[in-house]
Order: C-alpha cells, then structure tokens, then sequence
C-alpha cells in the first residue's frame, strides 16, 4: 500500500519537477551566457558598487563580491535559483497532506489496512525523490553552464561543488517547516499563498537582518544559513547557522509524524 501512495504522489510530481529544473536551468544558462561579455566591464561595474551603502549591499549577497570573476557572478545568480528552490520545497511541503483534506478524499485513504505514520512516510520520500531529481539537473546545468561560458577564466569547481551541495539542506529545511506549519493551521486552501509567503519571508529576514546590522533574524533564516558569498569566499559552510537549520528540520519533521498521528481528519458528510 505504501509503495502504491509512493508511486502515486511521484507521478503527481512530475510536471512540477520538469517545470522547477527547465526554468532554474534556463536561467544559468541564459545569465551564465551572458559573463563573457559582461566580465570586461565588470571592473567598472565593481567600481560603483564601491559607493552603495554598505547596508543595501549587505542585503541582497553582494558584500566583497567580486563580478568579473566566475563564482562571483554565478553566487550573485545563485540567489535567485535559491527562491525558486525554496518555492518548490515548500510547494511540496504545503501540499504534502493538505491536498486531500482540501478535496476530501483524506478519508478515503485512512480508511485503507495502512497507519497514518505509514501514508506520510510515503508522500514524505516520494518529496525527497522529486526534490532529488530536480536537484541533480540543477547540478548538471550549474555545472555545464559554468563550464560553457566561463569566458576562458578560471574557477574553483571544489568551490562550486560546496556551494551546490548546500542545496539538498536548504530545500529540506523548507520541506519540512511547510509540512509542520500545513498541519497546525486548520486547512490549507490553496498552497501557494503560504509557499510564496514562507520563501520570500525567509528571504525578507535577511534583508531585514543586514539593513538593520543584526544577527537575530539570521538565526532563522536558510537564505543565511547557506548564503552563496559566505561559501565561495570562505570555501566552508557556516557550520553554526547549519546546525539551526538542520535542528529545525528535525523538529519539524518529528512534529509533523506527532501532529498528524493526531489530526482530526475531515471526512465527507
């Protein structure tokens, strides 16, 4: 029975994962395409920078980025791929179980010979699957893109490896704290609203966090614990700050085996 919820929610996925991979894809290809020629301006580029209030720089990665090397510009682009990332984890995460309390048919599967612990183990590794295939295009296209129109200049692909192993924690970390919060909050209507929220409130917290000169909001934020300047830079994670995401990961994901073990469920009058 397990398998069968397996089976069923990774074909679900799969459109999801064809549309995430394409477009981060595309958008190291076609930014990437485009360092070769920006690369012989970016002196000047990195100049004016220079007279940005150190705040504003702070706040959207770009301290000591240097833009006319290749990891530079890529971990400038980096960022946006990170939203997207967090997007479709915690898409994935919102929808987990919501979806079939929003079309009630959550019944209808309760009432099959399978514990409850055993349906959410299902829907949470046909997740991971999906975020993993999706993962390795986005490596595969990181990786070709980089290499494609690096404009003959060299780079650190240990660096670069660093920086994309990152990824599989940071989507997690948005996996589970959507499936922990979709199961406090009585019924999710409609999962985007709380993904997008969810995403861009992380990333909000960093801004916020720079702009304001202060460590509380970097706490709690995966935009700062694996912020793509830091590890290009320094070669390492910011080991601290990944143990709080990897904590709260935990948490989350034992919460939510607790909370849905004890869900009332809605059931079709």
């Amino acid at each position: 029975m397990a398998k069968n919820i397996f089976r069923q929610e990774f074909i679900m996925l799969l459109r999801s994962i064809a549309i995430w991979a394409i477009s981060i894809a595309l958008l190291f290809f076609v930014f990437m395409a485009l360092f070769p020629s920006f690369a012989k301006q970016a002196e000047i580029i990195n100049e004016a920078l220079k007279n940005f209030p150190p705040q504003l720089l702070a706040a959207f990665g770009m301290t000591g980025v240097d833009l006319s090397t290749v990891l530079g510009f890529f971990g400038f682009l980096f960022l946006f791929a990170q939203i997207c990332l967090a997007i479709q984890a915690s898409n994935y995460g919102f929808g987990m179980v919501s979806v079939e309390e929003r079309e009630w048919t959550a019944d209808f599967l309760l009432s099959k010979p399978i514990t409850r612990s055993s349906v959410l183990t299902a829907k949470l590794v046909a997740s991971l699957a999906a975020l993993a295939f999706t993962d390795m295009i986005v490596w595969a296209a990181a990786f070709i893109a980089v290499s494609g129109f690096n404009g003959g200049r060299p780079y650190d692909a240990g660096r670069l490896v660093l920086l994309l192993a990152t990824v599989p924690v940071f989507q997690l970390f948005f996996l589970s704290v959507g499936l922990v919060v979709s199961l406090l909050v009585k019924r999710v209507r409609s999962v985007t609203p709380y993904s997008m929220g969810l995403a861009f409130g992380m990333y909000v917290l960093v801004v916020f966090s720079d702009l304001l000169g202060t460590a509380v909001f970097e706490k709690i934020t995966p935009f700062k614990h694996f912020e793509p300047n830091y590890v290009l830079q320094n070669g390492t994670w910011d080991w601290p700050l990944v143990a709080v995401s990897a904590a709260a990961i935990v948490v989350s994901i034992a919460a939510s085996y607790l909370r849905y073990d004890r869900r009332d469920i809605p059931a079709v009058a």
